[in-house]
């Protein structure tokens, strides 16, 4: 799967995502820090790439409509995270990318849990 990560990801979710095989490149990577978030989408979608991202503002469909989109994923921490929390927030979309498709879909990841939002 083609994936940019948001800059709020660090170097550890890329890393496990491009040994689970998908193809990561990342908005720090590209130049894309402190972008407004329509910059950040309008470039996932100009690469055919999904976003993943901690930013809740991209959870609004009504703002982002999912199937104008590669897909986008928010990953949810706990209000006070640990390292470990990410890790398991990434592992579980590592788990979902193997079972679903997230083209056109907007999914929302917690540890070992996800929601799937797809417009009818």
């Amino acid at each position: 799967m083609r994936l940019k990560l948001d800059e709020n990801l660090g170097q550890r979710g890329a890393n496990l995502l491009r040994q689970a095989g998908h193809d990561v490149a990342t908005a720090t990577e590209q130049g894309l820090e402190s972008a407004p978030d329509p910059e950040v989408i309008t470039a996932c979608q100009t690469e055919a790439r999904a976003l993943v991202t901690l930013d809740l503002d991209f959870s609004n469909p009504l703002r982002f409509n999912p199937a104008q989109y590669s897909g986008i994923v928010v990953l949810r921490l706990p209000s006070r995270p640990v390292p470990q929390d990410l890790v398991d927030a990434v592992l579980t979309l590592i788990g979902a990318l193997e079972r679903e498709e997230v083209i056109s879909r907007l999914w929302i990841i917690q540890r070992g849990q996800l929601r799937i939002y797809q417009q009818e």
